[in-house]
């Protein structure tokens, strides 16, 4: 009877953090968009911050991420991807409901200024933190709290994506470590939960639009081998630079409100001349596989937008990385798209799907979870003949940045706090 009772209790807990995790989702997306319709006049934020004069360019990020940074600082401490993975992996728990609403609240102000951060962010964060509260809540065990927090981790992906296959494997590949059939049913039943929820709220097709994409000839493969490499280089200047942000922003001793208003100031600055940059990407991606735009520009965009990143980032501004890295992906695919063309080894009508192929061989590379990317990819272009192409430079984009000696930028978190581990086929093992 008591066995029974633990597994009643649990299955309200899976469907409390399932829909919590998709309203959270839904009120945070409405919210913001809200906001932009009412404030600026706009349908999302690229078009809000294209329309203001400079000067409005550069002065609201500064005050938004003034503002993000002090709703933060009242968490009495830091908590993002890492401590969910901590939590997960090794039973660590140091998640609270209390200390993600704070850091929400600043990651939506900084998503209104402009800051260029990932909404992803908060909404992990915050499916994660509800595993953990409710699980506490009912006394749940250990493994059980364990278990639900991957689910909310994976409730809040699908909801913030659209996309409940590549939100299992994201967990799977990124927090578990290791596919443990205890967490992926609860897993696929969250995330079951939460797209059909948001699905219902903002729409049921996939985000980036429904594509078409096909292979000219076999030897096309090759090409894709190579864009593997170059996303790997996109990934290492990502990771490079977010580490170099972090660095000078630990040097600098001013309160965290004043910390957050500098990387707001070096993002308004670039927004100045290329508004592109603000936000988390997604507007800007759709113009590069909707419209032609030129190498140099893309390039322009590509560096602007890690440092954009990197500024807000690392400056203590609360928020994902997931989006901006697929932004960065998109343009080093169209680019590459782009050199083929001009060498007649490609039609320029073939540029958006490198694009595509872009986005995930660069967010394998930043994350090391190549089968999540392609997978991802896929479902938010609802492309499937663009799936072996989006294997192979995932596989070869992940390959180059392990043996290359690179971690994923949620272990470079983790290693920076001191806890480090080994993952090998019976799972992680701390070092």
């Amino acid at each position: 009877m008591r066995h029974a009772t633990e597994h009643v209790r649990f299955g309200i807990a899976l469907a409390a953090v399932a829909v919590g995790a998709a309203a959270f989702a839904i009120a945070f997306r409405e919210s913001l968009a809200f906001v932009y319709a009412q404030l600026f006049r706009a349908a999302n934020v690229l078009e809000a911050v294209a329309a203001l004069p400079p000067g409005l360019r550069l002065v609201i990020p500064v005050a938004a991420a003034c503002g993000a940074g002090l709703l933060a600082s009242r968490a009495v401490r830091g908590q993002g991807v890492s401590n969910v993975m901590e939590a997960v992996a090794l039973g660590r728990v140091q998640l609270s409901v209390r200390v993600t609403a704070w850091r929400s609240m600043g990651a939506w102000l900084a998503m209104i200024g402009g800051l260029s951060i990932g909404r992803e962010g908060p909404l992990i964060e915050f499916g994660g933190s509800l595993g953990a509260a409710v699980s506490t809540r009912l006394t749940l065990s250990l493994d059980r709290l364990r278990v639900l927090v991957a689910a909310g981790t994976a409730a809040g992906f699908a909801a913030a994506y659209n996309t409940p296959f590549a939100a299992v494997l994201f967990v799977l590949e990124t927090i578990v470590g290791i596919a443990a059939l205890d967490a992926l049913l609860p897993m696929i039943g969250a995330t079951v939960i939460a797209t059909t929820l948001t699905r219902a709220a903002a729409g049921g097709g996939p985000i980036y639009g429904d594509r078409v994409f096909a292979l000219e000839a076999p030897l096309d493969l090759a090409y894709y081998v190579v864009l593997g490499a170059l996303a790997a280089g996109s990934g290492a200047l990502f990771k490079t630079s977010l580490a170099f942000g972090e660095s000078v922003a630990d040097r600098i001793r001013v309160a965290r409100p004043w910390k957050a208003g500098l990387g707001g100031l070096i993002v308004g600055a670039i927004a100045i001349a290329m508004p592109q940059v603000a936000g988390n990407g997604y507007e800007a991606l759709n113009g590069i596989l909707d419209q032609p735009v030129g190498p140099w520009f893309l390039g322009s965009l590509l560096l602007l937008k890690v440092v954009a990143t990197s500024a807000s980032v690392a400056s203590g501004v609360p928020g994902g990385i997931f989006t901006p890295v697929l932004l960065v992906g998109g343009a080093t695919g169209a680019i590459w798209g782009h050199i083929l063309a001009a060498l007649g080894a490609s039609s320029s009508t073939q540029i958006g799907g490198y694009a595509l192929v872009g986005m995930a061989a660069t967010s394998a590379a930043t994350t090391h979870a190549p089968l999540t990317a392609a997978v991802m990819v896929f479902e938010l272009s609802g492309d499937y003949p663009i799936a072996v192409p989006l294997l192979v430079a995932t596989v070869v984009s992940t390959a180059i940045s392990r043996w290359s000696g690179g971690e994923s930028v949620y272990t470079t978190e983790l290693q920076r706090r001191g806890v480090r581990w080994a993952l090998t086929i019976d799972g992680r093992h701390t070092q």
